[in-house]
């Protein structure tokens, strides 16, 4: 495909998912904040399990919540169920544009594991549906009627999806592939659980028969797990902009550390919306605190040593003309970069010292370029670029 078009398409595919995204999101979070936010008064209608009043926009809604379904549907049914469809369709295509179709940039480390193009996505897409089959599988199990000891087990499955995909994709593609990891799992629970309970039950009462509520509690159980799950995803998804998280050796413990701060958070979040005590929710405060601590200790760039000759300019330059230049030149003469990233270029020395902190951060402390060491950077090379910029 022609770059310019390769990039229009990146850029559209990437602002739909984006914008999809933030609808589900949106919607999401509201009605679980509406659930939490039900009371119950006298003279409710039958099968009515709580009522709320909200204000927005300069108006006054009424809101009521049947506990099953009422005893006969309004000719105007609103379903929630596009927003999720469109992310996870948009997050799929978006992972074929960046990730699928140059594999062995973004997808691929040689130093993680060789494997070719068609291995990878082999392994991206069965690993996405794998997960989602262990996920339903744990929530229809027995261990799905205890809500404790589910959310243990998921959490270490995602831990676990975490520590596979570091051991087998690049930096930059596990985390990637956790995000759309847990987020298939989300989409999947609105596609094959939550509007398929929904229909059952709109049907039942079609047929004018009494619906069972277990659709309904089971629906209420993939949504809660849903909006616990969003904030992580939208970490995993935000991350690969930075170096010193999908850069780290032990980037799958940062995911168990993210995946707690984001749930403890989204309950935070949700039960102050509501207008819960702070005395009741104040826990959270300190744990949130003590993983973004932990997180940050964690990511302590690591100390890059060299104990030979000073480093020339001339050296230095050298190393990145070899190893950077193929992608960072006013021509890139990579098969896959046909711009140079974020602009920069590494024409002259100059530009080598213009971009010291840029090197530093993204080739010696983290190794997260070159992008799947594809030019096959050595340990040495990037310990010297080290000594180079603190000699400057």
């Amino acid at each position: 495909m022609d770059p310019f078009l390769a990039e229009w398409l990146n850029i559209l595919v990437r602002w739909s998912h984006v914008l999809a995204g933030i609808s589900w999101i949106g919607t999401s979070f509201y009605f679980v904040a509406l659930d939490l936010s039900l009371r119950k008064a006298s003279g409710m209608p039958e099968g009515v399990s709580g009522e709320a009043w909200e204000v927005h926009g300069g108006g006054f809604y009424h809101v009521r919540k049947y506990l099953s379904a009422p005893a006969e549907l309004p000719p105007h049914l609103i379903w929630f169920k596009w927003e999720a469809y469109l992310t996870w369709i948009t997050g799929f295509l978006l992972l074929i544009i960046q990730y699928y179709i140059a594999a062995d940039v973004y997808l691929i480390d040689p130093s993680v594991m060789a494997l070719t193009s068609w291995q990878a996505i082999g392994i991206s897409v069965a690993s996405l549906f794998a997960g989602w089959i262990i996920y339903d599988t744990l929530c229809r199990s027995p261990i799905g009627k205890n809500t404790s000891w589910l959310a243990l087990c998921v959490y270490l499955l995602i831990l676990a999806a975490a520590y596979f995909y570091s051991h087998i994709f690049s930096g930059r593609g596990a985390f990637i592939h956790v995000g759309a990891f847990v987020g298939t799992m989300m989409a999947a629970n609105v596609f094959a659980v939550i509007i398929p309970n929904q229909g059952k039950i709109t049907a039942t009462l079609l047929k004018g028969e009494k619906p069972d509520p277990i659709y309904g509690i089971i629906g209420k159980q993939r949504s809660t797990h849903n909006t616990y799950l969003t904030l992580p995803v939208i970490f995993m998804m935000t991350s690969n902009h930075y170096a010193i998280i999908t850069g780290h050796p032990q980037a799958w413990a940062i995911v168990g550390i993210i995946v707690l701060l984001g749930g403890v958070a989204r309950y935070f979040l949700l039960r102050h919306e509501v207008g819960d005590e702070m005395s009741e929710i104040a826990w959270t405060i300190p744990v949130i605190a003590l993983c973004l601590v932990g997180v940050v200790m964690l990511t302590q760039p690591q100390t890059v040593t060299y104990a030979g000759p000073k480093v020339s300019d001339e050296e230095a330059f050298k190393i990145v003309q070899n190893r950077c230049s193929s992608c960072h030149a006013a021509n890139p003469t990579d098969d896959k970069i046909k711009a140079a990233p974020k602009g920069i270029m590494f024409s002259s020395i100059d530009d080598m010292k213009k971009y010291t902190k840029q090197i530093e951060t993204q080739a010696v402390r983290n190794n997260a370029m070159p992008m799947g060491n594809k030019t096959h950077m050595l340990p040495e090379e990037r310990a010297k670029l080290g000594a180079w910029i603190a000699a400057q």
